[in-house]
């Protein structure tokens, strides 16, 4: 039994888009502590260099550690795609867990056909990280990446339904599901960023109903609870001894605000601490 288990988990993201994340880790661990951290003055992490995305990663990953946790969860696409392996390599006793491997294995045993298609940033489409990942598990799918940049604009905007984001969801995927000839059409839609599953019932619209979709957050607390149980790391404690403290780099007002989106419960500005990284 490890004498970290009563620890929280450290949760960070580029902002409030990891937030899809915390909100699948509470509700799978609910006696889980979590400590999320959001670097909303960088944001967003999609269109910054590799370098920087990393960099960036270790800065926050630092500040998690110092305050005592016992695991670490990548909750930005584009850091897990760029930054996993220097965040292991720095803290080699600490479980990391990113947001793309979970996604990926889950894809592939979802595929029927093996035609998966994966939406994210541009950043982690040029990675090529889900690709690469799915692979790992289906070596003969076939992966068609997608970038659809407007929809981390369009869902803090709270356009996640109605004409106007039918039209982007539309213009992004018809042809690659809806117009796709016989035998070309995607089986499987892959949410590669953290925003996206506020756009599942437009998402499921236009793709239709038989084709899979698979929610990275959903599968990442699956995988968080499994490495949990496998290190000796699950807590003693209840839910109702649990907490969630909530950190951003610049803007706790719009924090709160826009967490709205992502999490069904309230979270009061007073309440999200603002930290420096570096």
């Amino acid at each position: 039994m490890s004498p970290h288990r009563d620890l929280p988990i450290g949760v960070f993201d580029s902002g409030v888009g990891g937030l899809t994340v915390l909100k699948a880790l509470r509700e799978r661990l609910p006696a889980e502590s979590l400590v999320y951290l959001g670097d909303t003055a960088r944001l967003p992490y999609g269109t910054k260099s590799a370098a920087a995305v990393s960099h960036y990663a270790l800065q926050a990953a630092q500040a998690l550690v110092s305050m005592g946790i016992k695991a670490l969860v990548v909750a930005d696409n584009t850091s897990s795609a760029h930054a996993l392996e220097a965040l292991r390599a720095r803290y080699p006793g600490l479980p990391v867990m990113g947001v793309v491997e979970p996604g990926a294995a889950a894809a592939g045993v979802a595929s029927a056909a093996g035609r998966i298609v994966v939406i994210a940033t541009e950043s982690t489409v040029q990675a090529g990280t889900y690709p690469r990942a799915i692979h790992n598990t289906r070596p003969g799918a076939r992966v068609t990446s997608k970038a659809c940049p407007l929809f981390v604009s369009m869902v803090e905007e709270g356009m996640t339904d109605g004409p106007i984001a039918e039209q982007m969801a539309r213009h992004y995927l018809d042809p690659l599901f809806a117009e796709a000839g016989d035998g070309e059409a995607g089986d499987c839609l892959l949410l590669g960023c953290t925003h996206f599953p506020a756009l599942v019932p437009l998402l499921r619209r236009v793709v239709g109903p038989n084709v899979a979709i698979i929610d990275s957050a959903t599968t990442t607390a699956r995988a968080v609870e499994d490495l949990l149980d496998n290190r000796g790391l699950a807590t003693t404690r209840t839910p109702e001894q649990a907490r969630v403290r909530y950190l951003a780099t610049d803007a706790p007002e719009r924090f709160a605000r826009v967490a709205g989106i992502f999490v069904p419960w309230a979270i009061a500005a007073a309440t999200v601490e603002m930290v420096e990284l570096g």
